[in-house]
């Protein structure tokens, strides 16, 4: 095979990789009963395809291909380590029995790996601090600092906790099956949080050259859609309508150039109106069920912004109503973060700023890089330059990803630039 093939089936392998990797290990995991011989087993599969491909074309079904090249590589090294006689009955045993055992409850039981897997981590015999960054870790693919940065915790701190939840699973024989559909509900909190988050985590990079990636945003939605279709439980519903809602601006968040455009001065033109009209569809039947929660109400704040037709109509007291019920039934100083801004945008800066400062004084956010951004701006607004220089700096100590530092550079030179003090 030339050159010029073999560099596009390697870029091919990439973008499996990149899309793939982790749906061919929530299937390895399956199969093969343990977490760090499905890892291993994911990547020499990848590895195979790498040797094999160039030489054998790409296979029909690239996703299967890796899915049983990893098992057998698995099988092998199980026999060259001379582990083999101990597993072999059990590997053996449970690849037999999942034809029949998926054949069996594929009318009631969930048929995707992957969202299979999210529930077996998020499993009631493991501690509900462990459930949610086990399945962010080994499920999603996240890296450890993006998820420390999602809960607000120090990356050691977060490792600690990935390495007791998979103690716990093989501690506890924790198995690796199909949940019921009568098991669904205890365990639906874990998995939605873990879903948004996974959106989340596409929805603003925590860091890295890009603002989005829309492979995780995208997989969030396919695995939102799936459970909707398992369970139609309204905060599924709000859960899917907030994703949509947000992800109807994609386009528009960023210019050409990767520069972040604020959410004030987007083109609203460029916002997916179908996404917008399913987003919406599905938040009205949430609220209708009166048994919503924190994501509808969530969703119902996008859904503000999707219907003002310019930045000037948004309904922020509306916003502000809607925060403060969030506030009341999930207590969080994110939540208190944007309640202030909402305050900002309804009130005026100085409204917000007193309550920002007062959620930075109980030292929750100090490392939050939003909150201090966020204060920046409504200091620059107020008028009051060398304290808004102060915040946009602590901010940009913090910041991760690129967009987000030039975006706070750029702020950073207006104020400097522009002589005035304060």
């Amino acid at each position: 095979m030339n050159c010029d093939a073999s560099g596009t089936i390697r870029d091919r392998i990439d973008e499996l990789y990149r899309s793939e990797s982790r749906r061919v290990f929530a299937s390895l995991v399956r199969l093969l009963n343990d977490f760090d011989l499905a890892d291993d087993a994911m990547h020499e599969a990848f590895a195979a395809a790498v040797e094999t491909w160039p030489q054998q074309g790409t296979p029909d079904n690239p996703r299967a291909w890796l899915i049983s090249a990893g098992r057998f590589k698995a099988i092998d090294g199980l026999r060259r380590q001379g582990r083999f006689q101990a597993h072999r009955i059990e590997v053996m045993s449970r690849l037999d029995e999942i034809a029949d055992e998926n054949a069996a409850m594929a009318a009631t039981e969930i048929e995707d790996d992957r969202l299979r897997l999210i529930f077996t981590c998020c499993h009631p015999a493991i501690d509900p601090k462990l459930q949610i960054p086990l399945t962010l870790r080994e499920v999603c693919g996240l890296t450890t600092e993006e998820i420390a940065r999602a809960f607000l915790i120090s990356k050691s701190t977060l490792a600690q906790r990935i390495v007791r939840g998979k103690a716990k699973i093989r501690d506890a024989g924790v198995p690796y099956v199909v949940p019921s559909l009568a098991d669904l509900p205890e365990r639906l909190d874990a998995v939605l949080a873990v879903i948004y988050l996974v959106f989340n985590e596409g929805y603003s990079a925590s860091q890295g050259a890009s603002l989005l990636r829309v492979d995780l945003t995208a997989e969030a939605i396919r695995l939102g859609r799936l459970l909707l279709d398992l369970l139609p439980d309204p905060e599924v519903k709000g859960l899917l309508a907030l994703m949509l809602l947000h992800e109807s601006r994609r386009d528009s968040r960023a210019s050409r150039d990767g520069e972040i455009i604020l959410l004030e001065d987007q083109d609203r033109s460029r916002w997916n109106r179908s996404m917008i009209s399913e987003g919406t569809n599905l938040l009205e039947q949430a609220l209708r069920s009166r048994r919503f929660g924190a994501y509808t109400l969530q969703a119902a704040i996008s859904a503000i912004h999707a219907e003002a037709a310019t930045a000037g109509q948004t309904d922020w007291n509306q916003i502000v109503v809607l925060y403060s019920i969030l506030l009341r039934i999930e207590p969080s100083p994110i939540v208190e973060l944007n309640r202030a801004v909402a305050v900002a945008m309804r009130d005026g800066p100085a409204a917000g700023l007193e309550m920002l400062d007062g959620i930075l004084r109980g030292g929750e956010l100090d490392k939050y890089q939003f909150a201090h951004s966020a204060r920046g701006e409504l200091l620059r607004r107020a008028g009051r330059s060398s304290e808004a220089l102060a915040a946009f700096q602590r901010a940009l100590e913090l910041a991760r990803q690129e967009p987000e530092k030039r975006f706070l550079l750029a702020r950073i030179r207006d104020l400097t630039g522009s002589g005035e003090t304060s």
